[in-house]
């Protein structure tokens, strides 16, 4: 399929009916991977009949996990959904820069994971955290809820546009890659989302050995690290780098204590 490597992500999902409607959106534009994270109700014959013949495959090869953090654990671009803009929801893609930045870590033989919430609530902010980049879907006026199908299907169409896009500028000779690509493309592997998981605790934890971040709440005061290295796009030998820093850091002061 056009988009192998891409898993699209449910969170909570109320109604298996909605399920069947995303697995044919996936099957419509080339995606295979179906990941539902912690179901209301899981009921593959109430999906069934929305998914029709063509969604099948993807929906029987559905792939449950019990939390968000365990279902991206391998990808190295994680884009989480929202329709609420504003506070620390900085740095929002459009969708069409979603699908390229997709594409670009897709034809570098990286793993995506597009991640959307309930029907009724979306993602928290927690589960927000554990998303590199955020996208939102512009629509008129107050009716900014889309239909969960919808969403799914609008996303994928921009991936598979973009990395439609990207194939026939390479069989054109191209000199040029988009900007995305050449940063997915450029060094070694990206960190996965697990890797960036353990940097961040590794980060927070050196930087409360420094007293730089206090108070009850220190994941809120971590959380330009976070929109920093979701941007970033870190390599395994930089995550390796700034590892042994924290390290480093925290050894010193334990010596000098």
């Amino acid at each position: 399929m056009l988009l192998d490597a891409l898993e699209v992500v449910l969170v909570r999902t109320r109604f298996p009916e909605n399920i069947g409607m995303a697995a044919r959106a996936c099957a419509n534009m080339g995606c295979g991977r179906l990941c539902l994270v912690a179901p209301e109700r899981w009921e593959i014959e109430k999906a069934r009949p929305l998914a029709t013949p063509k969604g099948l495959p993807v929906l029987e090869s559905v792939r449950v996990a019990p939390s968000l953090a365990e279902a991206v654990a391998g990808s190295t671009l994680v884009m989480g959904t929202t329709a609420r803009l504003g506070g620390w929801r900085r740095s929002v893609l459009a969708a069409d820069q979603a699908g390229a930045l997709a594409a670009g870590a897709l034809r570098a033989g990286e793993r995506v994971s597009l991640v959307f919430g309930s029907e009724d609530r979306g993602l928290s902010n927690e589960e927000l955290l554990l998303c590199q980049r955020l996208v939102t879907i512009p629509t008129a006026g107050e009716a900014s809820s889309l239909n969960l199908a919808q969403a799914v299907l609008i996303l994928l169409y921009e991936c598979s546009r973009a990395l439609r896009g990207a194939s026939a500028r390479n069989c054109a000779g191209s000199a040029e890659a988009p900007e995305a690509e050449q940063k997915a493309g450029s060094g070694g592997r990206r960190i996965t989302a697990a890797e960036q998981e353990r940097l961040l605790e590794a980060i927070k934890a050196m930087l409360l050995t420094l007293d730089v971040l206090h108070g009850d709440n220190p994941d809120y005061f971590l959380l330009p690290w976070r929109r920093l290295f979701g941007r970033a796009g870190l390599r395994r030998h930089e995550y390796d780098a700034l590892m042994g820093l924290c390290r480093q850091v925290r050894n010193k002061l334990g010596r000098e204590e």
